[in-house]
This record gives structure tokens, sequence and C-alpha cells, in this order.
């Protein structure tokens, strides 16, 4: 098989120098996109390791929550149920900003979730409401502020997956692609100048023979 080489580069020295130079970066690019390759593989697992934890900790909030108003609909009924939950207020301010892993800019998001609310700033009243509607209403705003947590955790694993498959498809052509053809073609240059420099030598050899039997 045939060894890959850049197309249209003249054999000169001039083309020589600039191919080494290319080759240089290149090989530098390539230990650089390796390293930042290998970093973001750790901070991926290292994130993954904290969505585990952060969704078994939403699975078992709302699964107190539920129980709780279960409970709530039981000794309450389902109609004060419904009706002290469409008078509770909005409790959930979410400001969302950045920051950067690696070059990866990730989300960052601020809630101003309160679990520790009372009833009266939850907006239903202490009559024909249970304990267990209290409970179940905080669990409820733990398991928001838990969400919010999550969907950041969730949406930092997927940009980081798309960057560290971007920057190993970087690597690969590097590795596999662009660095061979810069070295292939550096040493055809160079083959192709030595033998020009052995023809030249030839030639002057026979000019200088022919001149001498004159």
């Amino acid at each position: 098989m045939a060894q890959e080489m850049i197309e249209g580069i003249n054999p000169t020295r001039m083309e020589l120098l600039k191919l080494k130079d290319r080759e240089k970066l290149a090989v530098k690019g390539y230990s650089l996109l390796k390293e930042k390759r290998n970093a973001l593989i750790m901070e991926f697992f290292n994130i993954l390791e904290r969505v585990k934890g952060s969704r078994e900790n939403v699975e078992e909030k709302l699964k107190e929550a539920f129980e709780d108003l279960t409970a709530a609909q039981v000794i309450m009924g389902d109609l004060a149920v419904k009706k002290a939950a469409l008078s509770v207020k909005e409790s959930v301010n979410v400001d969302i900003d950045s920051r950067s892993i690696m070059g990866v800019v990730v989300p960052v998001v601020e809630s101003s979730t309160s679990p520790e609310r009372t009833v009266v700033e939850r907006g239903y009243g202490f009559v024909d409401t249970s304990v267990k509607l209290d409970e179940a209403a905080k669990k409820f705003e733990e398991s928001i502020a838990l969400i919010i947590e999550l969907g950041e955790i969730e949406k930092t694993i997927i940009l980081l997956a798309g960057e560290i498959e971007s920057t190993k498809r970087r690597v690969n052509a590097l590795e596999h692609i662009i660095i061979p053809r810069l070295e292939n073609t550096v040493k055809y240059i160079e083959m192709r100048l030595e033998e020009m420099e052995r023809e030249n030598f030839v030639r002057l050899k026979m000019i200088k023979k022919s001149m001498e039997m004159e």
C-alpha cells in the first residue's frame, strides 16, 4: 500500500522547512489534545458518580413526598388536598450562569427554593389541613431543588461527552492522517533533494571532465 502524502507540494528546501514546522506544530497539538481528552474523561467520570447519587436522592425524596401526599389524601380527602394545592404560591426562582471545564462551557444553576417555608408562606391555611400535607409539601420542595441540581449535572455530562468525542476525533485525525502525511511528505522531499544533489554532482563531474578533455 502506497504511503499517503500531501498533494501539490514542490520538493524544495523552502517547502521542506515549512513542512517540518507544520509537523512540529501537529505533534505538539496532538500531545495537548491527548492531555485535554484524558482530563475531560476524568472529569466526566467524576461527575458521572455525582449523577448516580443525585438521581437516587431525587427518587427517594419523591417517593417519600408521594407517600405523605397519599396519607394526606386519606386523612383530608382528595378535594381538600386539591384546594390546598391550588392556593400554593410559586416558590422557585432559577438563575442560570455558566463556567468552563477545559474550555467546555457548562451551566451553573442557582435556585431559590426554600424547603423551610411555613404553611402561611406556602399559601394555604391551618384549617382542614394535615401535618402529612405539610410534610409532603416540604419534601416536594426539597425534590425540586434536587431535580434542578440533577438537571445541571446531566447537562454538564452531555456537553462533556460531546467535547470528548470531538477531541477524540481530532486526536485520531492527527495521529493516523495528518502527522503520517506530513512525515511521509517530509521524507519524500528529503529523498528527492538528495537525488537532485547526486544528479547535480554527477552532472558537474561530467562537465568538468568534458572541459578537461578539450
